[in-house]
């Protein structure tokens, strides 16, 4: 019964995690990297997973935007008519 009040927790947050991972691009890379490097840059594992993370995601919006804008230049360039030459 007490192994059940240990997992409880851990279960929670697992499911929490999976629910919100739509949300989150790039968040759990960047936060696995971050993690790594803060814990060499002197034990801020945390600090690093954090900035990590928003950094990733960060970098997913912006590569999210470079290719709706890249579609609509696309879409753009195929039905625009050619000027008429007098």
């Amino acid at each position: 019964m007490r192994l059940a009040y240990r997992f409880a927790p851990l279960a929670a947050v697992a499911a929490a995690s999976l629910a919100a991972v739509p949300a989150s691009a790039g968040c759990l890379t960047g936060a696995a990297v971050g993690g790594v490097a803060g814990h060499y840059a002197g034990h801020h594992a945390v600090l690093g997973a954090a900035a990590g993370c928003w950094y990733g995601h960060h970098r997913a919006v912006m590569a999210k935007r470079k290719a709706a804008a890249q579609q609509t230049t696309t879409t753009y360039q195929h039905t625009t008519p050619a000027p008429a030459h007098q």
